[in-house]
Parts: C-alpha cells; sequence; structure tokens
C-alpha cells in the first residue's frame, strides 16, 4: 500500500481506520486483496442504499453503456433524463402530492445545497441563511458557513458568512422551549438578526451524531417559518431515498419544506448524481445562471430510474426498513444495557442509527475492534463520540443480527483500555 502514501494526499480519512485494499462488493459485503470478506454497516455514508451492485440495477447500466448510448450531456435533452423525470414524477412526487421543479446542480450533495442557497437568496432577496448546532450540509464555501463542525469550517480558510447558527432539536436538554431564540430574535428588531432568506435542516443530523429532530418540531419549524416568511429547505442527501423509512425523510412530520436537496443513494448504483427540488414558484432561474459541466450524467438516470421501479412502486422497502430499524433499535438497547457504564444512549430512525459511548475516545476504538472482526462502521458527532450504524436498506436480518453481535464484542473487547 506504499503508493497510497507516497501519492495521496493526508487529506485522506477512511482509509486510515480500514489499512486494507478493496477489490469486489456484492450486496451488505465488501471483500479485500487478501479475499477477507467484512459486512458493511456504511454504504458509502449512506450512498449505497439498495447495497453493492445491486445486480437489478447492473444490468440496466451494462445494457444501456454497451448500446453506445450518451453518457455526458451537461443539461441537453436525453432519453435517459427523460425516462428518470417520468419515473420520479409517477413514483416520488405523484403519490405524494408534491409539485416540485427539478434542478441538477452537478454530481454531489454539496451541489445540491449550493444550489438551495443560492436560489433562497435570489428568490428573496436576502442574504443571510440559519442552519442548526452540529449540522453538517457539504464541503464547499456555502455550504461550509451553514455546517456546525469546527474542524471542517477552519479548513476553509476565509471567513464563512451569511450564515447563523441556532439550537438543534433538544440541543438544549429541554431547558427552554422549542424556537424560543429564534422566535424572539425574529420578533426584535435590536437583535442583530437580519431577516433570513431561509431555514436549512436535516431530519436527522448523520455527521452530527444521528441527532434525531422530532415530528413536533419539525412542524414547529416549518410554522416559524411561514410565520416570518423564510424559505424552509430540508438537506435530505443522508437521510433520504429511503434511510428513515419513508423516501424523504420529513414525510413522517407533515410538512412540506419549499425546498429538497437529495444526491447520495439517488443514482441507486453509487454514481454521481444530485438534485434540488422546489416550489414552482421559487424557479426564478435565468437560463445558465446556476450550471456545471456533470450535471447530466445519464447512467445514474439509468440506474436512479431503475432504483425507483424496483424499489418504490410499492410500500413495502419502507415496511422493511422500519421493521429491520426496529431489530436494530432493540439489539443496540441491549448492547447498552449490558455496558452502562461506557455507552450514553441509543438514538436513530429507520436504518440510521447511533451508538453513544460516554467517552469521545471510545467510540473510534469499537469501530477499530469492529474492523478486526469483520464490520465496516464510522464514528461522528462534534467529538466523534457516536458509533454510526448506516447499513443498505437491503441487508438481511441475519446480516443485521450478526453485525449487532460483532458490535457487542467490540464495545466489550474496546472498553477495558477506556474504563479501566
Amino acid at each position: 500500500m506504499d503508493v497510497f502514501a507516497r501519492m495521496e494526499s493526508e487529506v485522506r480519512g477512511y482509509c486510515r481506520g480500514w489499512p486494507t485494499v478493496f477489490t469486489t462488493a456484492q450486496g451488505s459485503h465488501i471483500t479485500d486483496e487478501n479475499g477477507r470478506t467484512y459486512l458493511d454497516f456504511f454504504a458509502g455514508a449512506g450512498t449505497l442504499n439498495y447495497g453493492h451492485n445491486n445486480p437489478k440495477l447492473k444490468q440496466r447500466l451494462l445494457d444501456y453503456l454497451a448500446g453506445d448510448n450518451i453518457v455526458h450531456s451537461l443539461d441537453m435533452y436525453t432519453a435517459a433524463k427523460r425516462d428518470f423525470l417520468v419515473r420520479f414524477e409517477e413514483t416520488v412526487l405523484g403519490p405524494r402530492g408534491l409539485d416540485y421543479k427539478v434542478q441538477f446542480p452537478g454530481p454531489a450533495g454539496n451541489h445540491s445545497v449550493e444550489a438551495a442557497l443560492k436560489l433562497a437568496r435570489k428568490y428573496t432577496g436576502r442574504e443571510t441563511v440559519v442552519s442548526f448546532t452540529n449540522a453538517f450540509h457539504g464541503m464547499t464555501l456555502g455550504a461550509l458557513a451553514v455546517t456546525g463542525n469546527s474542524m471542517k469550517r477552519t479548513g476553509a480558510g476565509v471567513p464563512l458568512g451569511h450564515g447563523v447558527a441556532m439550537p438543534y432539536d433538544n440541543y438544549l436538554d429541554g431547558r427552554t422551549p422549542d424556537f424560543l431564540l429564534f422566535d424572539t430574535m425574529l420578533d426584535d428588531s435590536g437583535s442583530g438578526l437580519d431577516k433570513p432568506a431561509a431555514v436549512i435542516v436535516e431530519t436527522v443530523q448523520g455527521e452530527g451524531g444521528i441527532n434525531v429532530a422530532t415530528a413536533e418540531w419539525l412542524r414547529g419549524l416549518a410554522d416559524l417559518c411561514r410565520r416570518h416568511d423564510m424559505l424552509l429547505i430540508v438537506d435530505d442527501v443522508q437521510m433520504g431515498c429511503g434511510r428513515t423509512g419513508s423516501f424523504f425523510s420529513f414525510e413522517e412530520a407533515g410538512i412540506t419544506p419549499d425546498i429538497v436537496c437529495l444526491s447520495k443513494s439517488l443514482s441507486g448504483y453509487g454514481l454521481p448524481f444530485a438534485v434540488t427540488l422546489f416550489r414552482r414558484g421559487l424557479d426564478v432561474w435565468e437560463p445558465g445562471e446556476h450550471n456545471g459541466t456533470f450535471r447530466g450524467f445519464n447512467p445514474a438516470f439509468v440506474t436512479a430510474a431503475g432504483a425507483l421501479e424496483e424499489y418504490w412502486a410499492d410500500g413495502a422497502l419502507e415496511q422493511q426498513t422500519r421493521a429491520k430499524g426496529e431489530l436494530v433499535e432493540r439489539g443496540l438497547n441491549e448492547i447498552a444495557l449490558l455496558n452502562a457504564g461506557a455507552v450514553d444512549s441509543v438514538r436513530g430512525r429507520g436504518l440510521a442509527w447511533g451508538l453513544v459511548m460516554n467517552d469521545p475516545e471510545l467510540a473510534p476504538r469499537v469501530c477499530a475492534e469492529a474492523f478486526q472482526r469483520g464490520l465496516l462502521m464510522e464514528t461522528s458527532g462534534p467529538e466523534g463520540e457516536v458509533v454510526k450504524l448506516l447499513p443498505p436498506l437491503t441487508t438481511s436480518e441475519a446480516d443485521l443480527s450478526r453485525g449487532l453481535e460483532i458490535i457487542a464484542e467490540s464495545v466489550g473487547a474496546a472498553r477495558p483500555a477506556v474504563t479501566v
């Protein structure tokens, strides 16, 4: 592996926790060049909701490429784009009563967020965007300005302006009513808070530590935005496409955001793909005012349309995800009970879960022990104190149970190094 250390930047991250060379993958498993297979509870940071090399989607992709069909097209009209848009309207938007326009801003989640921020500012004529404590929205400058992590913000190298952070749900442990500070500052002309263009929120903060906003809190936020004429942006990059059960993570709260950001598992196959969705009345873009070379990646249109057809034509995947989520929750609660001195709490929704450790140094030790036992997981949270689980939604119950067994073993093995 010398070539990686010699040639690749020190900025590399995940490979440091998983020091092996991976070669093949299928479903919920990934294999290295030594032939060892690992159970994957990482899923490309939520990009592989339907697993690695999903055979139902792979054949569509192979057929498309074999036919010399269009691969790169910027924003030209293509048959693949049309098929995706038709399928997305029929399968996702229509049944949910969502009349959104679709923008293809570029291939990654941060592109979707940047487009959302620019559009909100253009439409309202205001500059400030409110985000929340422990938020993560991407690594480009606009997205970093509404991200909470100080290490990532410092990496920008320039001041990050036009953003204001407010407390996320339960950030103050219930000591103050929801939105008391936010609402008061909006009503007070002397607060120093310029009237915001928008509020951007994750319904479940993945990188922030699997912090789950309640449906009641999300409804309160939507109401606050309406009362103060602010646009509501939901960043569903990691928690969308079924991660919490429903296709959009905000459905459970019964709210309709003005703008929605989607990426990661949208292609269904791990291909770069992002969209920004918004109410029709917000479409004030001039032609070409926001563009990008790779905003029309046709292979991703093909696999995305396939994923919608295969997994979202009925409610089966949603029901399965919720049932599997309950299995994981029970297993993690048992681990927490057996390791009460090490584990603080369990939190999550659907198939996004976090095991919160009392000592931040314990979480990476647990993940390291899990790697040695053949399980891939990452940490999250402001101090890396959360062991984070994002298995593919297609993971079998047997594999979920095996993964939970490995986690239990890993917590037990990691504890003495920190707690004794």
